[in-house]
């Protein structure tokens, strides 16, 4: 993708607050960004399959609260700018 923000990486938590837009912003500006959705225990995703602020976006579903998806969160956060 082009635009001002091209080589940045950007990992989104998912939530119900105002990142969701303003990762949407960010990736519409060209920014690469992960967003990693709530999972329960089995993988399964917590949110709504479709989310229109989701664009422009990959996502993965994720546990951060246990002890092996916090670890890949905190590999994707090493990876990502800023």
């Amino acid at each position: 993708m082009s635009g001002p923000l091209a080589g940045i990486r950007v990992v989104e938590m998912a939530s119900a607050a105002p990142g969701p837009f303003a990762a949407m912003m960010l990736a519409d500006m060209g920014a690469e960004v992960l967003r990693v959705d709530r999972a329960d225990r089995v993988g399964r995703t917590l949110v709504r399959p479709v989310d229109p602020l989701a664009r422009s976006r990959r996502s993965g579903a994720g546990d951060a609260s246990s002890p092996g998806g916090a670890r890949v969160v905190l590999r994707l956060a090493a990876r990502a700018d800023g």
